[in-house]
């Protein structure tokens, strides 16, 4: 047997360890308080020392779904690794928790380390966004289980928060109102459904613009997910933020009922907040309901946040937001027909 057998049966051993070497960079770009050495051991290290003072950990992991296959198609990597960061630290930022460190878990094929360090490096970068360290992660080849040029990304956040500042939703009351921080696009969920839609279905080329929306569909379908986590911190500090929900999949009518005490339900006015033109296509090609917009999709509306009445307005301004509704008695999401103020 050759000294290269694991390399002919298709893992490069070295292409890893180059691999390790040209993401350090980028993961000491992350640096924050509380990190412990570097990339290269066999676990990252945390310090909490005197940054808490009775700290409930909060962690969530994900995945970016099938948008991966439109960047794998373009042949673009550079913000796919933002959306991984995004959808694991905009979950656990609306319990409070600050996100302290990330770990991701990069598989394929055959490894690319151009495409793969492209990939660190928007993950690196969501981390600064979100003010949490690349701690780490793992990168594995795996021939025969991946399509060429196919690769899958995971990850998953830590964060802490004092047990005195959880947001737990208990606070949430009825007559509290409701306000939208605008979604970026279709984030990361849905894509099963917009791939069919727009592109499998040949009516579009992702080099190309169908019509209004502003550049090709290509780069509209890769536009980043928003990270939420200043927007929250600060809503928490400066306007008594009293719940948050992030929209993912599900949509409105899935996720906002999760951070609602029982008993109580929203009301949402239709309208309220501006359409983004991926979604009028979306609906318009797949001549959609409002109900199966409203489940797969955000529709424009990233992160709710939860307010009392007298502090919604100024938080709303503060924040880029808009009121789109209010707490009510009951359960679930009712849309209706009205003025959100």
């Amino acid at each position: 047997m050759s000294r290269d057998a694991y390399r002919d049966a298709g893992v490069d051993i070295d292409a890893g360890e180059a691999l390790v070497e040209r993401i350090k960079p980028h993961a000491r770009s992350t640096q924050r308080p509380g990190v412990i050495g570097g990339l290269g051991g066999f676990g990252g290290l945390f310090s909490l020392m005197g940054r808490f003072e009775d700290p409930i950990l909060v962690s969530g992991t994900d995945g970016v779904g099938t948008k991966l296959l439109v960047a794998q198609k373009l042949g673009k990597h550079g913000t796919i690794g933002i959306d991984l960061v995004a959808m694991c630290v905009n979950d656990i930022v609306i319990t409070g928790a600050e996100p302290l460190f990330f770990l991701d878990y990069f598989a394929t094929g055959k490894l690319d380390n151009d495409d793969a360090e492209q990939v660190v490096a928007g993950i690196a970068e969501g981390c600064r966004q979100a003010g949490c360290a690349l701690l780490g992660g793992e990168t594995a080849e795996m021939p025969g289980m991946y399509a060429p040029g196919h690769y899958d990304l995971a990850g998953f956040a830590v964060g802490a928060v004092e047990r005195s500042k959880l947001l737990d939703g208990s606070a949430v009351a009825a007559g509290d109102v409701l306000v939208a921080l605008p979604s970026t696009g279709i984030h990361s969920n849905g894509y099963s459904l917009a791939r069919k839609l727009l592109v499998d279905s040949g009516k579009f080329a992702l080099d190309e613009d169908p019509g209004g929306l502003g550049g090709p569909l290509g780069d509209v379908l890769l536009t980043p997910t928003r990270i939420y986590v200043k927007d929250v911190l600060t809503a928490i500090a400066e306007h008594e933020l009293k719940a948050a929900a992030h929209i993912t999949g599900g949509g409105l009518p899935g996720n906002v009922p999760r951070v609602l005490p029982e008993g109580l339900g929203a009301r949402i006015v239709r309208g309220s907040w501006p359409e983004l033109p991926i979604f009028t296509l979306l609906r318009d090609e797949g001549d959609l309901s409002e109900n199966e917009m409203l489940r797969t999709f955000n529709c424009g509306v990233g992160m709710v946040l939860v307010f009392a009445a007298d502090r919604a307005q100024a938080a709303a301004e503060a924040l880029g937001g808009v009121i789109i509704g209010e707490i009510v008695d009951g359960d679930g999401v009712e849309m209706v027909e009205g003025d959100a103020r």
